[in-house]
């Protein structure tokens, strides 16, 4: 019996995703004018909303998939629906704890995790009901597992760590020693990072491999090679984000390496897949294929921009610059984005091709819309960063700040305009999904 709860996970992601785009438009316009919604919420108290609910976009739309992908697509038991229902309202209740804490003004955490650190718990708890229903599913009843078994696993797994590793700095140890809790703060948001990867990265392979219906795609050795370095990448990748904690040059020069790597062997996964498929597999999973298609561009795209930036001395000029903005919004909208739009559309296929169908043309704009939008809205933030850059260490600082920041705004305007045209293609790919996922969820079982 098709449980509904996978798809309240998709609903709810999809939700997360439309809200936080909005957010984004909101930030964006106050950035432009900074007395925009001032009296009822500030510039610093609105971006926990953006990135919080953007993270919710990604740990929904990866949970939504892998369950149902497990029970519909792989055809297993769950171990434990009762189990599956409990995450999905520890996830719910934390989402409203967090929104509630922000608008209370209770910001008492990092980063990532801005929220009352309280709401973490339940967080973790809800991670490792996922962990225990998971392995419990797979264990007994898959052998030789495939590779993107083996992510998901070590996605959940290194999630409830890095979790629970991003709040070191509650323990005096860490917190009354600066290098040692900056160095643990940013190893724990990269290695975060690193673990969703996993998961999105084992549901882009999970993908190509039912897209095309050769296994074998998920069990080479190139794609195991690939999964190693993932691992490794998520392990140590986060060190040459750190170029200013004192450290041993080889630790981040090495990670700088693999992580590299990494998106090298993705692409050349995804382009030998690509030549090996068949016209008439496109034409059935359409939009899951282009989607899939434009992660690998943004991939491309993120990796020659990441190596330059990477580089020492370059990231000298632009750490700290909208160059990094852009930097961390390429990966987030265009990588991990696209390969979830990927799966929720190979999803919706299956659950209602009809509606998906009669969507197509509508999906198709949304999908040039967004992708277009997406590249100015980056170009934008890369030359406000050059732009910055430039009157930081090259200029005479004759100028203030002030008049540096005012000479930005032509720029600024443009990258409103495209993070409108995002929020708009995201809006028309989303819309069709969510119908199918809401007919879904009022269907009796």
């Amino acid at each position: 019996m098709l449980s509904k709860v996978p798809f309240a996970f998709l609903v709810l992601s999809l939700l997360a995703l439309l809200l936080g785009a909005s957010f984004g438009v909101l930030l964006s316009l106050q950035y432009l004018f900074p007395d925009f919604l001032k009296m009822f919420v500030t510039f610093n108290k609105l971006r926990p909303f953006h990135v919080s609910t953007v993270v919710g976009w990604i740990v929904l739309g990866a949970t939504g998939g892998i369950y149902y992908y497990l029970t519909e697509v792989l055809n297993l038991t769950l171990f434990s629906k009762r189990l599956m229902r409990f995450h999905l309202i520890i996830f719910i209740g934390c989402a409203l704890s967090i929104y509630l804490s922000y608008l209370l003004g209770k910001m008492g955490g990092r980063e990532y995790f801005v929220f009352t650190p309280f709401i973490s718990i339940p967080i973790i708890v809800g991670w490792f009901l996922f962990a225990i229903n998971y392995f419990k599913t797979v264990v007994n009843q898959i052998q030789n597992w495939p590779v993107y078994i083996w992510m998901w696993a070590t996605g959940i797994l290194f999630m409830i760590y890095h979790l629970s590793e991003a709040h070191f700095w509650l323990i005096p140890y860490f917190r009354e020693n600066f290098v040692r809790d900056i160095t643990v703060q940013w190893k724990s948001y990269g290695s975060f990072v690193g673990s969703w990867n996993m998961l999105l990265y084992g549901t882009a392979i999970f993908l190509m491999s039912k897209i095309k219906s050769d296994e074998t795609v998920a069990r080479g050795k190139k794609v195991f090679f690939f999964y190693f370095l993932g691992l490794t990448n998520l392990m140590f990748g986060w060190a040459h984000h750190t170029y200013f904690i004192p450290s041993q040059p080889w630790v981040r020069y090495v990670a700088y390496a693999i992580s590299m790597t990494e998106w090298v062997v993705l692409i050349s996964m995804v382009m030998s897949w690509k030549k090996s498929l068949k016209n008439e597999v496109k034409d059935k999973h359409l939009l899951s294929y282009q989607f899939l298609l434009a992660m690998n561009f943004w991939v491309f795209f993120n990796l020659i921009f990441a190596l330059l930036i990477s580089i020492p001395t370059i990231n000298f000029f632009t750490h700290g610059t909208h160059i990094t903005v852009a930097h961390s919004m390429g990966t987030t909208i265009g990588i991990n984005t696209s390969i979830l739009l990927a799966s929720l559309l190979f999803i919706a296929n299956r659950t209602n091709s009809i509606i998906i169908e009669e969507s197509y043309s509508m999906i198709k704009k949304g999908y040039w819309v967004f992708n277009t939008s997406l590249m100015i809205f980056l170009v934008c933030l890369l030359l406000a960063g050059v732009k910055k850059s430039v009157w930081l260490f090259f200029s005479d600082q004759k100028t203030s700040f002030g008049a540096m920041h005012e000479s930005l705004h032509p720029l600024m305007l443009v990258f409103f305009v495209a993070g409108i045209g995002v929020f708009i293609g995201l809006l028309m790919i989303s819309i069709p999904m969510l119908k199918v996922f809401v007919n879904r969820l009022k269907i009796k079982n």
